[in-house]
C-alpha cells in the first residue's frame, strides 16, 4: 500500500484570482417585494457575503488554521475503481488504549466539523474516555479526489473508510456522523459488522415500527401517545419535506447539470450552501466569515463542488445499498441517537429505535442538522456517556476503554 503522507492544503494562486474575477463580475437576480426567506437565500444576504468574499475575506489565513490540524493524504484502492486519493485529519489521543473514532460528516458539511469536538476528546482520558479521531473529506469532497466511473455509492463510500481505517492499524472502531455520515456509517456496520462496533448517529431516520418485524416495539408505538417534543419533531420533519427538500430531488436526478452552475459561479455555490445553513440550523449565530469558509471549502475543492452531488443520485438509485437500506434495520452495531430539534427529520423515537440495537439516546433541547459544529458539547456528552463508563458501548472496542490505565499514568 502506498503510505500515509502529511499534507498542507495550499491553494493555488491561479484559483483565487479566478475567483475574485467571477465575484467582480456577477450578475444578480431581481427579488420580490417583502420576499424574505420565502423564496430561498435573499438578496441583500447574498450580496454582503459575495461582497465581502471579494474584498474583505481571506482564504489564506483560514487556510493556515486549518493547516494547524494533522491533515494527512493516502491511496485507497476501492473494488472496481480506480485508486482514490484521501484526505483527512488524524489526532491521536496520548492515551494508551483511546478509542478509534472515525467522524464521516456529509454536505454541505466538511471534515472541518470535528474541529469543535476534536480537543475535548482527545484529551479526556481521566474522567471520560479518550478517542483517536480520523475525519476524512468523503471522495469527490474537499481535498480527496474522487471517480470518474458511475456507480460509486455508499458501499463504495463505507468501503474507502473501512479501508482507511484499516490502514491506520484499526480493525474495531466506532462511528460518529451525521447527513451522509449517517448513511455512509450505517452501512459501514451493515457490511463490516465486526469491525464497525457501534455508531453515533445525529440525524436520524427510521419508520413506523411493524407488528411483522418489531412486534414488541410495534405495541409501544401504537400505545404510547408522541410527547410533545415527538410532535414538534414529525411538523420539523413535515416542514422539510414540503418547503425544504427540493434541492435533494434535483441533486438525486440530475447533478450534472445543477453541477455546471455550481462549478461556474461562486455566488451561485453560496447561494446555494447558505440556504441550508440559514434553514438547517436552529438560529445558529453565523459569522460572514464561517459561512464563507464552510462555501470556500467546496469552491476549492480538489474535483469541484459539481462532484459532491452524485452521492445523491447513487444513494437514491442504488435499490439493495442506497439510503432506504440505511434507514432499516441492521444488527450487531450499538446504536447511540442524538435528537435536535431542528434536524431535517425529526422522528419519534420509537422509529429511530427500529434502526437498530439502540443503546444510547438523548434529547436535546436546541440544535440542528450540524450538530457538531451548532452544539459540539452536547456531542461530546454523548459520546462520553455512550462509551464512558456505565454506558452500555463501555469496552466495546476491546482492549480501548479509552481510560488512562494506573501503569500508564505518569509519576
Amino acid at each position: 500500500m502506498a503510505s500515509i503522507e502529511p499534507y498542507t492544503i495550499s491553494v493555488p494562486d491561479s484559483k483565487l484570482q479566478r475567483l475574485a474575477r467571477k465575484l467582480e463580475t456577477t450578475e444578480f437576480p431581481d427579488e420580490l417585494d417583502q420576499a424574505g426567506w420565502d423564496y430561498g437565500a435573499p438578496l441583500a444576504d447574498v450580496k454582503r457575503l459575495a461582497s465581502y468574499w471579494k474584498d474583505t475575506y481571506d482564504w489564506r489565513q483560514h487556510e493556515a488554521k486549518i493547516n494547524e490540524l494533522s491533515n494527512y493524504r493516502t491511496a485507497i484502492h476501492v473494488d472496481g475503481f480506480e485508486s482514490l486519493d484521501i484526505h483527512f485529519v488524524y489526532q491521536k489521543s496520548d492515551v494508551h488504549g483511546a478509542i478509534p473514532l472515525l467522524f464521516c460528516h456529509g454536505w454541505p458539511g466538511s471534515f472541518l466539523e470535528v474541529t469543535k469536538i476534536l480537543p475535548l476528546l482527545v484529551s479526556s482520558g481521566k474522567d471520560a474516555p479518550a478517542v483517536h479521531i480520523v475525519a476524512p473529506s468523503l471522495p469527490n469532497y474537499g481535498f480527496s479526489t474522487g471517480t470518474k466511473k458511475k456507480g460509486f455509492g455508499l458501499p463504495q463510500y463505507a468501503e474507502t473508510f473501512h479501508k482507511l481505517m484499516l490502514k491506520l492499524g484499526y480493525t474495531k472502531y466506532v462511528t460518529q456522523g451525521g447527513d451522509w455520515g449517517t448513511m455512509i456509517t450505517r452501512i459501514m456496520g451493515l457490511l463490516y459488522p465486526n469491525s464497525v462496533m457501534a455508531s453515533h448517529l445525529n440525524t436520524i431516520r427510521g419508520g413506523t415500527p411493524s407488528f411483522f418485524s418489531q412486534p414488541l416495539l410495534a405495541i409501544q408505538h401504537a400505545l404510547t401517545p408522541y410527547s410533545q417534543r415527538e410532535k414538534a419533531g414529525l411538523d420539523r420533519t413535515n416542514w422539510f419535506l414540503k418547503e425544504g427538500s427540493g434541492y435533494r430531488m434535483e441533486q438525486g436526478t440530475k447533478p450534472q447539470t445543477l453541477g455546471y452552475a455550481l462549478a461556474d459561479s461562486p455566488v451561485g455555490l453560496l447561494a446555494w450552501i447558505y440556504e441550508k445553513l440559514h434553514d438547517w440550523t436552529d438560529d445558529y449565530p453565523w459569522t460572514d466569515d464561517e459561512i464563507l469558509t464552510w462555501v470556500s471549502l467546496y469552491w476549492f475543492s480538489t474535483v469541484g463542488p459539481a462532484a459532491s452531488l452524485r452521492i445523491y443520485y447513487e444513494a437514491l438509485h442504488d435499490e439493495q445499498l442506497g439510503r432506504v437500506r440505511s434507514e432499516q434495520y441492521i444488527p450487531h452495531v450499538k446504536l447511540g441517537l442524538a435528537y435536535f430539534p431542528r434536524d431535517l427529520t425529526v422522528v419519534p423515537k420509537t422509529w429511530g429505535r427500529t434502526m437498530g440495537p439502540v443503546t444510547y439516546e438523548s434529547e436535546n433541547d436546541s440544535g440542528g442538522h450540524f450538530a457538531a459544529w451548532e452544539r459540539p458539547e452536547a456531542v461530546v456528552r454523548d459520546l462520553r456517556q455512550m462509551f464512558g463508563k456505565g454506558g452500555e458501548a463501555f469496552g466495546v472496542v476491546e482492549g480501548r476503554e479509552g481510560y488512562v490505565r494506573p501503569r500508564d499514568a505518569k509519576l
